[in-house]
């Protein structure tokens, strides 16, 4: 089981400004002209907060170069919201300078995608 990748997604939608990101704001603007790779420092995911306990998984790839196959991909159900000045910021600091930076949707190729949910389980008073 060699070269494992797992990716975490999260759905955004036009809205409030992320917490997560608020905080990484200034660190972000500082990248913001520069050309060169920079550390920010330790960034804990623990203080992206999920939110709700479903999510999906299925197998697939990398969505940049070189695409790699056999990526577990894990995404949250929830859509979180994002300012239309963080996303500004952040199409910024990639440096990409594409109008959209995902890859086309790719066919399903029998995939299985899964969508998991915690339940709650009651116990007796």
């Amino acid at each position: 089981m060699k070269n494992k990748i797992a990716v975490v997604g999260l759905f955004y939608k036009i809205g409030r400004p992320d917490a997560f990101l608020s905080k990484l704001m200034r660190s972000i603007t500082s990248m913001a002209d520069e050309k060169a790779e920079r550390n920010i420092g330790v960034i804990d995911p623990i203080e992206i907060k999920m939110g709700g306990k479903r999510y999906y998984r299925y197998m697939g790839s990398l969505t940049v170069p070189p695409c790699t196959e056999g990526v577990t991909w894990i995404i949250n159900k929830r859509v979180r919201t994002v300012s239309r000045k963080q996303v500004k910021l952040l199409r910024e600091v990639v440096h990409d300078y594409a109008e959209m930076n995902a890859r086309p949707v790719q066919p399903l190729n029998r995939r299985e995608v899964h969508l998991y949910c915690q339940t709650l389980r009651r116990t007796k008073n």
